[in-house]
């Protein structure tokens, strides 16, 4: 389990410094847009209360701290199925991305009311409407790993009788 909190730690540092950077260093949050390499990748600023793409969004601060309390939930839940269970270093690293995404943005709506989303990427004529940030990408990630990495390597199997 030390790796995937180690893991989890280096997601978390990772998605904390780069909202600090760009959000505050870079002045995001008044700016409101900066174009890095148009239109693939640009900062825009989107202060996100609900869950992905703003779903389950309220002004309520109700709603804030439900989304809290269910993503520390969440977390307790996988680290804890994470030790129990005998799974691989993939799936093990997969919960550990998972972990730190989640604990990333738990630390925005507890300290900003909101999660700081201002990564924002178009390609090919397509121009996406929505902002994420590093740890949206990690607990995506962490999730399709835990789904590809974990469960039965083989479909369990009887055995045949011979029939006299």
């Amino acid at each position: 389990m030390k790796r995937v909190a180690l893991i989890a730690l280096v997601i978390f540092v990772v998605d904390q410094a780069t909202k600090l950077a760009v959000v505050f260093g870079l002045n995001l949050r008044e700016r409101g847009e900066i174009d890095v390499i148009p239109p693939l990748l640009n900062f825009r600023m989107a202060w996100n209360q609900g869950v992905n793409f703003g779903l389950f969004a309220s002004s309520a601060g109700v709603m804030r701290w439900v989304l809290i309390a269910l993503s520390l939930v969440i977390v307790a839940w996988v680290w804890r199925w994470t030790a129990r269970s005998k799974h691989g270093p993939w799936a093990r690293a997969s919960a550990g991305v998972l972990i730190g995404g989640a604990l990333g943005n738990v630390v925005d709506r507890v300290a900003y009311g909101a999660v700081a989303d201002f990564l924002n990427m178009s390609c090919c004529g397509f121009e996406n409407p929505y902002a994420f940030n590093v740890a949206d990408i990690a607990i995506f990630a962490g999730a399709a790993g835990l789904v590809l990495f974990t469960g039965t390597d083989k479909p369990a199997t009887t055995k045949r009788r011979k029939t006299p």
